[in-house]
């Protein structure tokens, strides 16, 4: 990943580098406002952060972001495989409509300029798309519930539903999240990978210390995407595992369900 920002609040993807009418980003846990567990970056509100601490992070945030930037779109997410279309009719309702609507929404989609369409994660991967011939986006929160249902797989079909989206098109940038390593499950969990047909010997191993299975949820959504169409070269993996880099990036392995989120971001800038 690629610093944004001189003091590296701010990542980017290589892969998107070379069009301009495109800006993501994934946030560093550096150079903010908030403190404990939420110390500094947290730009997501839903987590328990001081409300002040997160409406300055977000200040900051939008300042480094480009000057088309109209909005901010950050949903209340659940773990579900609810999808939103941030569309005109969603743009011209109140504040609080616009919250209900992303009550439960685990990913966005658009083909507006100027919305960023954000997905918060704390071990979690944040996985961003960019349709490059149909000028849209998604923005996807793939937790391992989310992954086991597909919900990466609905949201490319959705894309192609509205949009005519095609594999060949779609440029996909995973952002940093647990990795195979760090990620130990139960048998539940591997079971539930199991049953939905994923090749278990792809995406799992076995640690004969812990007596534990761990998923690779990277290369499960990368199964997705190569599902689609997309192929290898228009992926690009972070690869950096936040359970590890848990002082750069927030681990709710680490610091608990009440912390701080890494907020990852995509927006068409209309250039």
């Amino acid at each position: 990943m690629i610093p944004l920002t001189e003091d590296k609040k701010m990542l980017g993807y290589g892969i998107t580098m070379p069009y301009s009418n495109i800006f993501c980003f994934s946030t560093t846990r550096h150079g903010g406002s908030s403190t404990g567990n939420y110390a500094s970056f947290n730009c997501t509100p839903y987590t328990g952060d001081e409300e002040e601490h997160v409406r300055l992070n977000q200040k900051l945030l939008c300042e480094s972001m480009p000057d088309s930037l109209k909005e901010l779109v950050i949903p209340f997410q659940t773990h579900d495989t609810q999808i939103e279309v941030i569309s005109q009719s969603f743009i011209s309702i109140s504040d609080k409509e616009k919250k209900e609507h992303l009550q439960g929404k685990d990913a966005l989609i658009t083909k507006l300029p100027g919305y960023c369409l954000c997905i918060s994660t704390a071990d979690c991967i944040p996985i961003l798309l960019y349709d490059r011939k149909n000028q849209a986006i998604a923005a996807v929160h793939a937790g391992w519930r989310g992954t086991v249902n597909t919900l990466l797989q609905k949201t490319l079909a959705k894309m192609e539903l509205l949009y005519g989206t095609k594999g060949e098109d779609i440029l996909a940038c995973i952002g940093p999240g647990i990795s195979l390593a760090s990620f130990e499950v139960g048998e539940e969990v591997y079971e539930a990978f199991r049953s939905k047909d994923f090749p278990m010997h792809e995406i799992s191993q076995w640690n004969d210390v812990s007596q534990k299975h761990h998923i690779d949820l990277w290369q499960a959504n990368c199964l997705q995407l190569t599902h689609f169409g997309v192929a290898p070269e228009q992926i690009e993996i972070s690869g950096i595992c936040t359970y590890i880099h848990y002082r750069d990036f927030f681990s709710a392995r680490r610091l608990g369900i009440k912390s701080g989120r890494i907020l990852s971001g995509i927006m068409l800038t209309g250039q």
